[in-house]
């Protein structure tokens, strides 16, 4: 990356900088490949927050199916990570995981974990006995203590398996059908489910996959307690990427933590931070650190430069540490300031690897915990900081309750916030197309075919306040 007829003169954000088209003979954004090559063996370089609000199973597999990385948070007991782990081993890759529902459940029931929009559905069944399907935005229009069973009518609609050899395959069956949404079948069991928007996904995004052909998925652990044991646990169960999490990732806790886990022989990458400084880069790689997690202070559920004065602008610490973890050969995940696609392209501009989304995969349909409705009806989830009152005291439940009182009084960050749902875009998957899309662009301006052209082609310029306005799309009215 070369900064566009200018030198900073102090750390910048985001918002402070903006990529300059270059000359390119890049014809086609499909043309564009967007993989990491950082040793996790994702395709997209998108990973997802460690956060309770923002990854669990479903999403992790989801994001795993589209090529990109989920990350399950080290405040999950180990027994709910080894479960989730393999859950996410267990799906399938050529289809989606269907959402499944009991006939005696209530269209109230179900719109808790799918709302009424196109592309998706639920799979009914009893005992294991498939039963049919109901596409989600007939659920729109159903009464809310409807039973589900009761709205089953006629032949039961479902796509065979063998006959959908890819996704081009798969469109035009379910386009010849007129159907947006069915089940999959194979020898009578379903296997998942598929709309013509998956099919179609299918031929444009390359899975995550392990060495046996199965969803990738990474979870994370703390620096304290049995690390050893913890990082063996989740090694056993499947995990092909461990993420050694802190909010200070500069401190000795964490450099005895990635030598006890590298000193194990586990073969996986080992992720850690948070970290923003050259040196901190340095030293963690020396303990054992394959990727640098980057980012202190710039999340949207984070309060800690308000409450400690502590952190730096994200664009310049992404730019910082990527250069030197690069001259070392490990590689940098930027987490953590990312508002707009445009925040994507320029972390990966800086130098970055991957970048970790949180709070925006928290407002989606796959993210943990149940959609809830405001009095305009308009559907959200709760998310909340991993610093904040409420992750403090769930992270701490086996304490007495003066010690975790006395945890709280320490906390930092929001403990609930509502992530509203995008209309146009309630799927993570949705806001995976919207990104890697941006980013297929941000490369063909760049006259990049890989993530390290562009890393090495873009040109970065500085803006005004005023400037990063002009960039924004504002509605017209005359």
């Amino acid at each position: 990356m070369q900064f566009y007829a200018t030198t900073p003169r102090h750390d910048l954000t985001y918002s402070d900088v903006f990529l300059v088209p270059s000359r390119s003979n890049v014809t086609s954004r499909l043309d564009v490949s967007l993989a990491p090559q950082d040793g996790t063996g994702a395709t997209i370089p998108i990973v997802s927050a460690n956060m309770n609000s923002v990854t669990g199973k479903r999403l992790a597999a989801t994001l795993a199916r589209r090529g990109g990385l989920g990350v399950l948070p080290q405040d999950m007991h180990l027994q709910d990570l080894d479960e989730a782990i393999r859950w996410v081993k267990a799906q399938p890759v050529a289809f989606d995981t269907p959402y499944e529902a009991r006939p005696e459940e209530t269209v109230a029931d179900v719109l808790r974990r799918v709302p009424a929009v196109e592309g998706h559905g639920v799979v009914v069944s009893d005992a294991g006995t498939y039963l049919g399907c109901l596409a989600a935005v007939q659920l729109g229009s159903a009464l809310a203590d409807a039973r589900i069973g009761d709205l089953l009518h006629g032949a039961l609609t479902s796509l065979d398996a063998d006959d959908l050899p890819d996704g081009r395959a798969a469109f035009e069956v379910m386009d010849a059908a007129g159907l947006a949404f069915a089940p999959v079948l194979s020898h009578g069991r379903v296997v998942g489910t598929l709309s013509r928007t998956s099919a179609l996904r299918s031929t444009i995004y390359t899975p995550a996959l392990d060495a046996h052909g199965r969803l990738r998925v990474a979870a994370a652990v703390g620096i304290n307690g049995d690390v050893a044991s913890k990082a063996k646990a989740l090694a056993a169960a499947g995990v092909d990427v461990l993420v050694i999490d802190t909010a200070h990732g500069d401190q000795d806790g964490m450099r005895r933590a990635i030598h006890t886990v590298r000193k194990l022989g586990l073969g996986l990458p080992i992720v850690a931070g948070n970290v923003v400084t050259e040196q901190a880069v340095r030293d963690l790689v020396a303990a054992g650190a394959d990727i640098l997690k980057v980012g202190v202070g710039p999340g949207a559920m984070c309060t800690t430069r308000m409450m400690t004065a502590v952190g730096r602008p994200q664009f310049s610490a992404v730019l910082e540490t990527s250069a030197t973890a690069r001259e070392l050969g490990a590689h940098v995940w930027a987490d953590g300031g990312v508002r707009y696609p445009r925040d994507v392209a320029l972390a990966l501009a800086a130098g970055g690897a991957s970048v970790m989304i949180g709070s925006w995969f928290a407002g989606t349909i796959e993210a943990p915990g149940a959609i809830a409705s405001d009095e305009r009806g308009a559907l959200y989830k709760e998310s909340w900081g991993m610093a904040s009152t409420k992750a403090v005291t769930g992270r701490f439940e086996r304490l007495d309750a003066f010690d975790r009182a006395r945890k709280t009084l320490f906390a930092e960050g929001i403990s609930s916030s509502r992530i509203y749902l995008d209309p146009l875009r309630p799927s993570v998957e949705d806001l995976l197309d919207m990104i890697t899309t941006g980013l297929r662009s941000s490369f063909t301006y760049a006259g990049a075919r890989t993530l390290a052209e562009f890393h090495d082609r873009a040109l970065v310029g500085i803006q005004s306040a005023a400037g990063y306005e002009e960039g924004k799309a504002l509605p017209v009215s005359w």
